[in-house]
C-alpha cells in the first residue's frame, strides 16, 4: 500500500524478498492489476526514475543525493499518492520494490532500456541495452519501454545506438507497447566530454529523425524538453509528446511556465519528469508533483 513514507516493515519486505522469495518480485510487477494507457482526457503524468540505472545520482550542488534508495522510494510513494499520476518510468529493480509494495496498482509501469551510456564515460554515447529489452517489456507486463537518444555527429557509438533504437521501436510496435524515445541533440567540447545542444533546430531536427525510427510509428511517443518555443520542435512530428524535466536547480519558476505553456501545444500530451518533482529545492516533492499534475491533468479525480 502506499502511504507516501516507506516503513521499517515495508522496506524490510524488499531486503528479505530479494533474499528468501527473489521471485515475488517479477511477479507482483507482472500480476499487478492493469489499466488502460489513457484516460479521458488523453494525458499523461508519469514520472521518471531510471537515472541511477546509468550512474546519475547527482541534483544540483548535492552529489549523491539520489543514492539512497529508501529515500528514492519514498519519494517515488510520496508522488504516488497523488491520483493524477499515471505511473512510473524506471529499471527493473525499482519498478519490481514499488510493485512488491501494492503501489503500482492499476498505475502504469514503463521499462527504461538502453543504461549503457553511463554519465561520464568515454562511450557514453555508444548506449547499449543494459535493463529491460523488448521481449521482457512485455513479459514482464509492463505498458511500454523507454530509450534514450543521444544524437552527435562525430561518435561512432552513436550510429549503434540509432540502429538499436529502431529495432526496438519495431519490437515495442509489433506488441501494441508504448515505445518512449527520447531524442536529444548533443555535441562534444574540446576535451571530448558530450554536452547537451540547447538549440531548438537541433531539437526539432532528431525529433524528425526519432519519428521515423522502426518499421512502424504507432506506438511511438516522444520524451522532450521543453523549450522557449515549443510549437517549433513539436511541430516536427504528429507522435505524442512528453516532457522531461531534468535538473532544474534554483530556476523552479521557469520550469512550471515552460511546461505550462508546452502543454497548449497539441501533440504535448503530459510530463514525465524526475528529479525536477522528486528532488526540489525550493518545495516538498508532495508540493511539486501537485503543481505538476495540476498542469497535466488539472482537478480530475482519476479512477484507477
Amino acid at each position: 500500500m502506499t502511504t507516501g513514507v516507506l516503513s521499517d516493515h515495508d522496506y524490510d519486505r524488499i531486503l528479505g524478498a530479494r533474499l528468501s522469495e527473489p521471485r515475488a518480485l517479477p511477479d507482483a510487477l507482472a500480476k499487478r492489476p492493469r489499466r488502460p494507457l489513457l484516460g479521458d482526457d488523453q494525458r499523461l503524468m508519469i514520472l521518471a526514475a531510471d537515472h541511477t540505472a546509468r550512474g546519475m545520482v547527482a541534483v544540483g550542488s548535492e552529489p549523491l543525493a539520489v543514492a539512497n534508495r529508501r529515500d528514492l522510494l519514498e519519494r517515488l510513494l510520496t508522488g504516488l499518492e497523488d491520483p493524477r499520476v499515471d505511473g512510473v518510468m524506471a529499471s527493473a529493480d525499482i519498478l519490481e520494490e514499488l510493485a512488491l509494495l501494492g503501489a503500482l496498482d492499476h498505475r502504469l509501469a514503463i521499462g527504461t532500456m538502453n543504461r549503457g551510456g553511463i554519465i561520464g564515460a568515454s562511450w557514453e554515447l555508444d548506449d547499449r541495452v543494459t535493463a529491460y529489452d523488448a521481449e521482457h517489456v512485455a513479459a514482464s507486463g509492463l505498458d511500454g519501454g523507454k530509450m534514450l537518444l543521444r544524437l552527435e555527429p562525430t561518435d561512432p557509438g552513436v550510429a549503434r545506438t540509432i540502429e538499436m533504437a529502431g529495432r526496438l521501436v519495431t519490437q515495442l510496435a509489433e506488441q501494441s507497447l508504448m515505445a518512449m524515445v527520447e531524442p536529444l541533440p548533443y555535441l562534444k567540447d574540446a576535451d571530448g566530454r558530450a554536452f547537451l545542444d540547447p538549440s531548438e533546430a537541433a531539437l526539432a531536427r532528431v525529433v524528425g529523425i526519432a519519428s521515423g525510427l522502426g518499421s512502424s510509428s504507432a506506438h511511438t511517443w516522444l520524451k522532450i524538453p521543453a523549450t522557449a518555443n515549443p510549437g517549433l520542435v513539436a511541430a516536427a512530428t504528429t507522435c505524442p509528446i512528453l516532457l522531461l524535466g531534468g535538473d532544474p536547480g534554483s530556476s523552479w519558476e521557469a520550469v512550471f511556465s515552460s511546461w505550462a505553456e508546452a502543454l497548449a501545444v497539441p501533440n504535448v500530451r503530459g510530463l514525465v519528469p524526475g528529479r525536477a518533482l522528486l528532488y526540489p529545492s525550493t518545495m516538498s516533492a508532495r508540493a511539486a508533483v501537485d503543481r505538476a499534475a495540476q498542469l497535466v491533468h488539472g482537478s480530475v479525480e482519476r479512477k484507477w
